[in-house]
């Protein structure tokens, strides 16, 4: 009998340090992911991003775009706010090929121009508020200490300010790439 409560109190245990074991690896996985464009950087643009990853083919995340040397990267955005949905195809957690859908709050500076009285035309700039929608995919890869690497690429469509005699360099059509480094935690 001894024997018998023996080896049941050992199936036991060992079942016990198995269960241990199996959650451990299961949350070594990391779940938040903070990330920085690391070529945008180069070119005077600060984008950080900030991703959550709610199951292993899916996570959701927001990035900020904010360009600060307007020498080196001559753009006409003056800031955009993207929140992203994105489905992972690969084999690892939260990992592999990915489809991204998007929104992107973004502030742009548009030339605007009127005709005056004697015919010529009067340019202006003018910072213009939109809300884009579009999809983009991507690739990411991490390393079992954390360390993250991201490639990515999307185009979208702001849905309102369309009116294109208003603007002399006005393009309904945004886009968003990123060479992002980070870390899972």
């Amino acid at each position: 009998m001894k024997n018998c409560a023996f080896a049941f109190l050992l199936l036991f245990a060992m079942m016990g340090s198995q269960a241990q074991n199996d959650s451990i690896t299961s949350n070594n996985v990391g779940k938040n992911e903070v990330k920085l464009n690391s070529v945008l950087l180069l070119f005077g643009v600060f984008e950080p991003s900030y991703e959550r990853n709610i199951t292993e083919n899916s996570s959701a995340g927001v990035s900020l775009f904010i360009p600060f040397d307007d020498e080196n990267f001559d753009t006409s955005i003056n800031y955009y706010v993207s929140p992203y949905y994105r489905i992972f195809f690969g084999q690892k957690y939260a990992a592999g090929f990915f489809l991204e859908g998007f929104g992107m709050l973004n502030s742009m500076e548009r030339e605007y121009y009127s005709n005056s009285q004697d015919g010529n035309y009067n340019y202006y700039h003018k910072d213009v508020t939109d809300f884009a929608l579009g999809f983009g995919l991507g690739g990411k890869w991490f390393t079992k200490g954390g360390f993250v690497f991201e490639v990515s690429g999307g185009i979208g469509r702001n849905l309102f300010n369309n009116n294109k005699s208003e603007y002399h360099d006005y393009s309904p059509i945004v886009g968003k790439f990123g060479f992002n480094l980070g870390y899972r935690f």
